[in-house]
């Protein structure tokens, strides 16, 4: 029995067709519904659907089949992803293992020496191929297509290019590389940022598109100064974004500012590939979510922003205060020039309240209305 099997089909004709529409409304400048609410549902999807976080991610056709399955009974987006932290490190040396409660994870560090990162070469298209990484993503998407395929979006992820870089080495060690040795820390991040594009580019091969997810987590204000985050982060995005754009992925771009951004917010507007088709998503400013006002004034003129409501709450039994921060970060945001989305700062934990969840959609119909405001 294929997993297929066990999801009765998305309603098309209503639920599927209205948020299509208003998934589209920030791109096309034609507000439709209500504004779009999108917590970045992973594994919550099959441990709403019975099955375990292990099984999201060792089973990648039942994770996605879960995503668009569930993400009908929240009213979120008609689209389907799936994804971890840590793609392509695998064609690079490392092993991952996969945890009950936990995305796949590196058993640790395989480089020790500096001539080891010398010898670090991007892999190929061609061997890419032949890993372990895009046959997965081959897989699920040709899974969408066949059974799903209202809800395909393919999909390519930069995300952390400085978080997954630093695998190779060791977190602290490769920290230290940012200040003694900066040239090696610099190889590091470009090895895996070529191969990242590289994936793009046979994901495009393939299914004639691939939107972009990339991402600043490890390179924030608690780990970096500004022009840390700016050498090891912005610049990189901006470079695998164009370079992914010249060979034919995009022009759809989510990019994820996770962990505080307090200040280096700053050096991202100037920075990064603007298309028409982008999102904004920055997590946090300190130990409080990023202010959705500074989020706006600061990004409005140049893409579609995603303002947020604490992950940590998503699990605390208090829907109305997911409630109230969905209403003020809607009030803050609904009128940005190029659209908003409401979000949670991070992925949707495992095991969200579906009641807060509630509370998040209820806000957007009650606050988010196009023409109410």
């Amino acid at each position: 029995m294929g997993y297929e099997e066990l999801f009765p089909k998305n309603d098309l004709d209503g639920w599927h067709a209205n948020a299509a529409k208003r998934f589209a409304s920030p791109f096309v400048d034609a507000p439709h519904d209500r504004i779009d609410v999108d917590p970045i549902i992973l594994s919550h999807a099959a441990v709403a659907c019975g099955y375990s976080i292990r099984d999201f991610y060792e089973k990648p056709e039942l994770g996605i089949h879960c995503v668009g399955y569930i993400s009908e009974l929240y009213d979120l987006l008609p689209v389907t992803h799936w994804f971890f932290s840590l793609p392509w490190v695998t064609e690079l040396g490392i092993t991952l293992e996969y945890k009950e409660t936990l995305p796949p994870v590196s058993t640790g560090p395989i480089i020790s020496t500096p001539e080891e990162i010398e010898a670090l070469e991007p892999i190929s298209k061609e061997d890419l191929k032949k890993g372990w990484t895009l046959p997965q993503f081959f897989n699920i998407y040709d899974y969408v297509s066949t059974n799903i395929p209202h809800t395909l979006v393919p999909i390519s992820y930069g995300f952390d290019i400085c978080g997954a870089s630093s695998e190779l080495v060791g977190v602290e060690e490769f920290i230290m590389y940012t200040f003694t040795e900066p040239d090696l820390a610099h190889k590091l991040v470009d090895t895996y940022v070529e191969t990242s594009i590289n994936g793009a580019d046979a994901l495009s091969d393939k299914y004639g598109m691939a939107m972009l997810i990339v991402g600043s987590v490890l390179a924030n204000n608690d780990i970096f100064a500004d022009e840390q985050v700016k050498d090891y982060s912005a610049d990189k995005m901006h470079y695998y974004v164009d370079q992914c754009f010249r060979k034919g992925a995009g022009p759809q771009v989510f990019y994820h500012l996770c962990g505080n951004h307090e200040t280096s917010y700053k050096v991202f507007k100037d920075t990064l590939v603007w298309s028409p088709f982008n999102v904004l998503h920055i997590g946090y400013s300190g130990q409080q979510t990023f202010p959705v006002d500074v989020l706006k004034s600061e990004f409005q003129d140049v893409t579609t922003i995603m303002g947020s409501v604490d992950t940590k709450l998503m699990i605390n039994p208090n829907p109305a205060k997911v409630y109230e921060m969905s209403k003020q970060s809607l009030l803050g945001g609904r009128d940005a020039k190029k659209g908003f989305i409401l979000g949670t700062s991070c992925e949707t934990p495992p095991y969200t309240i579906p009641g807060n969840l509630l509370a998040m959609t209820r806000a957007a119909r009650d606050f988010g209305t196009y023409g109410t405001w």
